[in-house]
């Protein structure tokens, strides 16, 4: 009987969590982290056709690749995961520490997106995608119930994991206080809060934000509710209806341009 779904991701999770090494795949995730000079390359197995493609980054990295035919592929993948003859195994990044990422200079107020318990690497990496385009200084989950760095997940980031933070810190509601104590003033996106994002920003796109969203289905956790500053929502045109947890990432984070 195959196992459904979230099961396998549950099993897929689990095992990256417990290594201490993990395989990206697919070309433009490999081809960023080969162009990484923070990312640790440890094994990289390519078909001919994905060696032609990524050659310039290859030689950047100076990482000597193993061939491989693509229908019987060397690199430890699961069956189900779309290589395209690319697959490289690394050390995780390390992002440093709360301050490093939330103080960080830049053009702009800071900008953080805090997710609680989102656990789909399709949606994390999505939203790393989401916050590199509109700017924010980094993604942040919690150590347990959340998508840790993946193969999976790095290839929906398309490439956004080797440039965009992605933390996970202990306890999402002591980081909600640590982030409010740096002069932070944070946002729990609610489909049921009174307030729009524009209403509950509309004084506040001149200082540090953090946006926090829950998983689909759940959302956010009570006291997680009760630790912001706000609760917010996304104006909707009808009465019905809600996006999933990436799509409001990024309708959120544009709502909050200054």
């Amino acid at each position: 009987m195959k196992k459904p779904k979230w099961v396998v991701q549950k099993e897929q999770q689990k095992k990256a969590a417990s290594q201490e090494t993990i395989w990206l795949f697919g070309i433009h995730a490999v081809q960023d982290a080969l162009r990484n000079p923070q990312r640790e390359k440890l094994r990289l197995v390519v078909s001919k056709n994905a060696a032609d493609k990524l050659a310039e980054a290859i030689a950047v990295a100076g990482i000597e690749p193993e061939f491989s035919d693509p229908r019987s592929f060397a690199a430890p993948l699961d069956s189900g995961s779309v290589h395209q003859g690319a697959a490289l195994e690394v050390k995780p990044l390390n992002w440093g520490r709360l301050q490093d990422v939330a103080l960080a200079a830049g053009d702009g107020a800071p900008r953080l997106v805090l997710l609680d318990q989102v656990t789909d690497p399709h949606n994390v990496g999505a939203i790393l995608r989401s916050a590199e385009v509109f700017g924010a200084n980094a993604v942040i989950g919690t150590q347990r119930h959340s998508a840790p760095e993946t193969g999976a997940l790095a290839k929906t980031a398309s490439g956004a994991l080797e440039r965009q933070p992605y933390l996970r810190l202990r306890n999402l509601s002591d980081t909600i206080i640590a982030l409010q104590e740096m002069g932070y003033w944070v946002i729990g996106l609610d489909g049921e809060a009174n307030l729009t994002i524009e209403q509950a920003s509309v004084d506040k796109l001149d200082r540090p934000l953090a946006l926090v969203l829950g998983a689909e289905g759940p959302g956010l956790r009570q006291r997680t509710k009760e630790t912001v500053n706000v609760l917010a929502r996304i104006q909707s045109a009808k009465s019905f209806g809600s996006l999933n947890v990436s799509n409001a990432a990024a309708v959120s984070l544009y709502s909050l341009q200054s």
